[in-house]
């Protein structure tokens, strides 16, 4: 019987069928972070339980921890909740011997930057933790998805998820990218395309031409915003680009056990003859830089698009008296007040150099206040190696330490009431950035282009090519 890749997957880790719909499920690896555990570890020790496998469990402190330009060393958390989450995480790792990527690491980062630079994902793995962008993993052909805190305390405890299984869909996206799109657009189009709940209930495999030109660090991209169209999990069949990648990361694996299990991954994709519940098919070349115009991923439009009317529906109208915008006008234009590049959606090497290629040479606009924050302390590293850090200090950016930073108002990297920004991101939601703030999505290349305009402007103008 033919099968999809989700469906391989699923079945490789099937522990017991519960019924039609649920099975027990085996993760191999599941990732904590501070904001979502700690609940989960009082569990357990109301229960007299204690983490059953600790060497498949790894946690970072990233979404309270601050990125001022502060040495790593001597970074403290000063927001006295914030500080009491991290303390508490880190105490619950160390007391059940959890891998840690803590405040003062070297290596700290965003879980989702962290776990596949440091040779944790692999294909064919089942990968949980208790953040929704854990489809990020999908890019290297592993079934990766966020999870709640009761069932955070379940995997602590067995290793196990009772899991609804989702149905199958396929999105076949064929042709080459135009000159300055990139990943970023792609997954906003798509979004865009078939809305906020058009995968809702589904596992998204992507296929096509398309998607095999792109590098890792985009599939990851594209895979990460995925659930932004309400998907369970995004996949993309490994290959010679994924092998590529694990073998630069091979975390515990020797050589000759690395190519035994890249000949093992060779068999992880979806069946010629597999049925998928849904097959979508787009072409790249139909893609622009795309942004957000409203308060929701899918509310976005290519650069050189006209925001909808007001009238068009209530929701419609809801979001452009939130973002303070006119229905019927251009999107391009529209001036900012700060510019944020970074996130587990862009905020990888590759990302950091499509924005330095649009940056070098330039002046950020006066009226902009512009931060870049690394995904990791190995991402910032690099950086600095490659002179890129350079190029966005000179331009007049702040090159800030890694964190999740300005994502989400976490943490003491907020928008004020009102202000509008040029993000990276990958939510637009009322308040994601901080109170009655406003978020417009966008590429690293936009957002860097939007910082030298100090509006809303289409980076192919500017005449660089990332």
């Amino acid at each position: 019987m033919a099968h999809t890749l989700y469906q391989k997957l699923v079945d490789s880790h099937t522990v017991k069928r519960l019924d039609e719909a649920h099975v027990l499920l085996y993760a191999d690896l599941h990732i904590m972070n501070e904001y979502t555990s700690p609940q989960a570890f009082g569990g357990l020790v109301e229960r007299g339980l204690l983490v059953l496998r600790p060497s498949q469990q790894m946690g970072v402190v990233d979404h309270v921890i601050p990125t001022h330009a502060d040495p790593v060393a001597q970074r403290v958390i000063r927001i006295e909740a914030a500080s009491k989450q991290a303390a508490n995480f880190s105490r619950n790792c160390n007391a059940s011997g959890i891998k840690l990527y803590d405040v003062n690491d070297p290596l700290q980062g965003i879980e989702h930057v962290v776990a596949p630079e440091s040779g944790f994902i692999r294909p064919g793995m089942v990968v949980l933790c208790g953040d929704s962008h854990t489809t990020t993993y999908g890019a290297f052909g592993a079934l990766g998805f966020g999870i709640g805190t009761s069932e955070i305390e379940h995997v602590l405890a067995t290793q196990t998820l009772t899991y609804r299984t989702a149905a199958d869909m396929r999105i076949r996206i064929d042709g080459v990218l135009p000159t300055s799109v990139t990943a970023k657009d792609l997954v906003m189009y798509v979004v865009a395309k078939i809305s906020a709940q058009g995968a809702r209930g589904h596992a998204v495999e992507y296929a096509g031409t398309a998607i095999e030109a792109l590098s890792i660090e985009a599939r990851m991209t594209l895979c990460n915003m995925t659930v932004e169209a309400g998907a369970r999990a995004a996949l993309i069949a490994p290959d010679e680009t994924t092998f590529a990648y694990v073998r630069a990361h091979p975390g515990n694996l020797d050589a000759a056990g690395m190519e035994a299990a890249i000949q093992t991954w060779r068999h992880l994709y979806s069946d010629p003859d597999a049925v998928f519940d849904i097959e979508l098919e787009f072409s790249a070349l139909d893609v622009a830089p795309y942004v957000t115009w409203g308060t929701s991923p899918d509310q976005a439009i290519p650069i050189d698009g006209w925001i909808p009317l007001r009238d068009a529906d209530a929701s419609t109208a809801k979001a452009l008296d939130y973002i303070g915008l006119t229905g019927g006008s251009r999107i391009e234009g529209t001036r900012v007040d700060r510019v944020f590049i970074g996130s587990c959606t862009n905020g990888r090497i590759e990302d950091l150099r499509l924005a330095a290629a649009v940056v070098r040479g330039q002046t950020i606009s006066p009226t902009v206040r512009g931060m870049v924050v690394p995904g990791s302390g190995a991402v910032r590293d690099q950086a600095e190696r490659e002179g890129l850090a350079s190029i966005f200090t000179d331009a007049g950016f702040e090159w800030r330490q890694p964190g999740c930073s300005m994502c989400l108002a976490m943490n003491d990297d907020v928008l004020a009431p009102g202000e509008r920004c040029a993000s990276t991101t990958n939510r637009n939601f009322e308040g994601r950035q901080g109170r009655d703030s406003r978020t417009h999505l966008m590429s690293p290349a936009m957002a860097a282009a939007a910082a030298i305009a100090g509006y809303i402007t289409d980076v192919r103008k500017l005449g660089a090519q990332p």
